[in-house]
């Protein structure tokens, strides 16, 4: 049972974090005795194929039982039906199961080294590719494997290699990169026409634009191919080096915004600096990490640590941001109580909290709710948690865009101390604040 039990989290976080894309992958397995080995997750449709072409098979002991080596497809719910029949003996294999869909098993091989298979999923649901080894005390297994999942589409027949909820996908990101193109060529108008007061920020923002744009334009074309033929072409290295790019410039963004470099002063102090030392280096570690999570499957034997170690760095990077953007509220509070300039701290004071509470609030969101979108919503509707996150990332775009854009201030604006005072008394009722 504490087999089961194993399979049972590595099959949650599959499924839980897994894309259902399923790439035509081959996978090798070497010397494995593990008796539950996740492949692939993919949503089917009434016209669902799974391809499956297992070479170069080795077994250290042929002389056993192999109706219970092979592999199944089975659905989440399915799964804890079948742990329940484990454990009250009911059955003592997963292949023995009438909740699974085997696929193949090995006393089908007749001494043969390799098969191909070629298996119809009619029953529309999201299912997980396993392998399944009852004798992993006794007997270690090599090969090499070939999957192929796909849909073919109602009237032409054409295969579609993305799950049922993502085959959309290509057009989403291809929109919203237009969208960020647009915002782009929007952003490069209003430095023009306030040059005189732009700043190095705001050039780093547009150049954040950009990034972000190209990013989702690589992503829309890595999906296209893999939706058409079920590789990415190449597409998919353009895609991580974008998605590094983005990562890290978005995080640089946010640390120096928050300590107000370029716009309330022209240099980094030592702590800031830091934490920029601290989040690079992490986002490098997060997109090596995201990079081996995708491309190697829950199969690796690695892949859950690998996990790990993402959510963790994306966690520390995340409340890494943060710290900037309370130094310059505190350094604000202070300098409001010395320089005698309620008013003009107290609109940098009031800007800074929104800043700060936005980016939290899209942190929150697109590492929580996201998730939990993820997990509630139907297989077939798996392209809205990725519409829920790309939008509130844009809306976060947006907001500091406008926010922080470059402003022409009047010599001949003046404060006069009723409005000075006003501003005083709110600066003390600011102390009250609580980051």
């Amino acid at each position: 049972m504490g087999s089961s039990s194993s399979f049972l989290f590595l099959l949650l976080l599959a499924t839980l974090f897994s894309s259902s894309l399923s790439e035509i992958r081959t996978s090798e397995i070497r010397t494995d005795d593990r008796p539950i080995v996740p492949f692939d997750q993919f949503g089917f449709t009434h016209k669902g194929r799974l391809e499956l072409s297992v070479s170069k098979i080795s077994l250290s002991n042929s002389n056993l039982d192999l109706s219970k080596v092979g592999f199944f497809l089975c659905t989440l719910d399915s799964w804890l039906h079948v742990l329940q029949q484990l454990e009250d003996g009911e059955i003592r294999c997963a292949l023995q199961s009438d909740l699974v869909k085997s696929v193949y098993t090995f006393n089908s091989l007749n001494g043969k080294d390799s098969f191909d298979t070629l298996y119809n999923e009619t029953d529309a649901d999201q299912y997980n590719l396993v392998f399944a080894n009852c004798h992993s005390q006794q007997l270690k297994v090599t090969m090499d494997v070939r999957s192929a999942m796909y849909n073919l589409d109602g009237k032409s027949g054409v295969r579609d290699y993305l799950s049922a909820g993502s085959t959309i996908l290509p057009r989403v990101y291809f929109l919203f990169s237009l969208v960020y193109f647009s915002l782009a060529a929007v952003w490069i108008s209003v430095l023009y026409k306030k040059r005189l007061t732009t700043f190095r920020i705001h050039y780093f923002m547009l150049a954040v634009v950009i990034v972000k744009a190209l990013n989702l334009l690589c992503e829309a074309e890595d999906k296209s191919y893999i939706k058409r033929t079920g590789s990415a072409h190449g597409w998919d290295i353009v895609f991580y080096i974008f998605s590094f790019l983005k990562g890290i410039s978005l995080f640089t963004l946010i640390v120096l915004i928050g300590t107000g470099w370029s716009f309330l002063k022209p240099f980094l102090q030592d702590k800031e600096k830091k934490v920029l030392m601290i989040v690079i280096p992490l986002q490098v570690v997060a997109n090596i990490a995201q990079v081996i999570i995708d491309e190697s499957g829950p199969y690796g034997h690695d892949w859950v640590t690998w996990k790990q170690v993402f959510l963790l760095v994306d966690v520390v990077c995340c409340c890494a941001v943060l710290f900037p953007i309370v130094w310059s509220i505190k350094n604000l509070r202070e300098a409001a109580r010395t320089d005698g300039k309620a008013a003009v701290n107290l609109m940098k004071l009031t800007l800074f909290r929104h800043y700060y509470v936005v980016v939290i609030c899209y942190i929150y969101f697109t590492r929580v709710v996201v998730y939990a979108l993820e997990t509630i919503t139907s297989y077939r509707y798996s392209w809205t948690s990725v519409v829920a996150a790309e939008l509130a990332t844009l809306a976060f775009y947006v907001f500091t865009g406008y926010k922080f854009k470059p402003e022409a201030h009047n010599p001949y604006f003046v404060i006069d101390d009723e409005e000075e005072e006003a501003a005083a008394e709110a600066l003390k009722l600011e102390d009250e604040f609580e980051l």
